[in-house]
């Protein structure tokens, strides 16, 4: 009882400190910034306009010059660079990877994992990302998180979620490595044996409301077992969950390393492909045929295989050797794949790596061969576009969200500098200046 109160009075503290971080937007705002992108899509950077936000968060009207009307706020920004809200289509908002993580799974509750991600959701947003995609936690987290977050209760992006993953009984993302017992208190209800049992597990998932469908299809590097990396949910019950996902309007993006299962996944008509690690020709040509986004994450890849490498290395001896193995593989990948003309939108894994490091994905896919620009469409227009919100994120041009970060400098010449974001507003409120 003492450990409950004292839990609850935390939170309660905790809670009203990030809502009281959440300012609300005044009547008319006129945001003056030198240099802009409007719609990455097109690549022009104009200079000297006025952004016109109304209270409804939006952005109502471009202006040319530094312009504003009586009794409106003016926000300064003629010293900066400003784009659209980052978009980050992988995260894990409600858990980071420590060395006590193991432990952490039987001493954490879900409303422990809920105040987690309202501290992580703060941080994220800070970093300049106003939209993200989270791909895997505890319905009631993360669901909860989301609500609090759309609400302006609690200072953090725009949080599109999946929450618990379909998986394999046995496969990434089971109640691995635990004694019999505690695997019929801990396995997430989504894991699932055969087709019509998959099929509705997916249903259950959209009716618990998940936003977008994640799958499972292969091993994962972090899953506690000796399983490998490749296909693990069979050609039928890929099809089964990827068409109850459409017909119940979700998108389906599938947690695929092998070549097996990447294949498999995109013959039963998936949307994306986050990882992707060993991606062949097969896969490209799938990805191409079906317009399919790749998804690259390579922040996890770089962060598991240094962990792996290191001195200080916490993964059992099962984890390392697939983070050897995989890591440094993914940033090869993605040079081939985008050589091909795959579609790439951002995403990092963030919580396999710390949150509020997300920015270093930029760094990462320009040393994999895409250009700056090409880097900030893929966290803009075109996560937009995979995540189906183009009507309201990824651009600074009118109807869309208020969405937008400042840096000093130019990002086009040096997409580091996406690092260290100085402003932040969304929805037209200001979270960082």
């Amino acid at each position: 009882m003492i450990r409950t109160a004292m839990a609850a009075a935390a939170a309660a503290l905790g809670l009203a400190s990030a809502a009281r971080a959440v300012p609300p937007p005044p009547p008319i705002t006129f945001v003056q910034v030198g240099r802009v992108m409007l719609d990455p899509a097109s690549g022009r950077v104009d200079t000297a306009k006025t952004l016109v936000i109304k209270g409804d968060g939006r952005i109502a009207e471009v202006r040319d010059g530094y312009v504003a009307d009586p009794g409106g706020r003016v926000i300064d920004l003629k010293d900066s660079f400003v784009l659209p809200g980052l978009i980050d289509c992988h995260v894990h908002l409600t858990s980071e990877t420590n060395p006590n993580q193991n432990v952490e799974r039987f001493t954490k509750t879900k409303a422990d994992l809920a105040l987690d991600g309202a501290y992580f959701a703060k941080k994220t947003l800070e970093a300049g990302f106003t939209t993200v995609a989270d791909l895997g936690a505890p319905n009631e987290s993360i669901f909860a998180l989301r609500a609090a977050t759309a609400s302006g209760r609690l200072a953090g992006p725009r949080i599109l979620a999946a929450g618990s993953a379909i998986s394999a009984h046995g496969g990434h993302g089971d109640a691995n490595d635990m004694p019999d017992e505690l695997v019929r208190i801990y396995r997430a209800p989504t894991i699932c044996s055969g087709a019509d049992e998959c099929r509705r597990a997916t249903r259950e998932q959209v009716r618990s409301g998940a936003d977008l469908i994640k799958v499972l299809a292969t091993g994962g590097v972090l899953s506690r077992t000796n399983a490998g990396l490749n296909q693990q949910l069979t050609d039928e019950e890929l099809k089964a969950i990827v068409q109850a996902a459409h017909s119940m309007g979700r998108i389906v993006t599938a947690h695929a390393h092998g070549a097996d299962g990447i294949n498999a996944f995109l013959r039963a008509g998936g949307d994306s492909i986050e990882h992707g690690t060993y991606l062949d020709p097969e896969g490209v040509r799938l990805m191409k045929q079906n317009g399919a986004y790749l998804i690259p994450t390579l922040m996890a890849g770089d962060y598991v295989a240094k962990i792996a490498n290191g001195p200080g290395n916490f993964f059992t001896p099962a984890v390392a050797a697939k983070a050897r193995e995989a890591g440094p593989k993914m940033l090869g990948m993605v040079s081939r794949a985008h050589a091909a003309g795959v579609k790439i939108a951002f995403g990092t894994d963030t919580g396999v790596s710390r949150h509020g490091d997300n920015a270093y994905e930029f760094v990462l896919l320009v040393r994999a061969g895409l250009s700056p620009l090409e880097a900030i469409q893929a966290a803009t227009v075109r996560a937009a576009d995979h995540l189906r919100i183009s009507e309201d994120a990824g651009a600074l041009t009118p109807g869309h969200s208020a969405d937008l970060i400042a840096v000093k400098g130019d990002p086009l010449q040096d997409v580091s500098l996406l690092q260290h974001v100085s402003f932040v507003m969304k929805a037209g409120a200001v979270y960082k200046d």
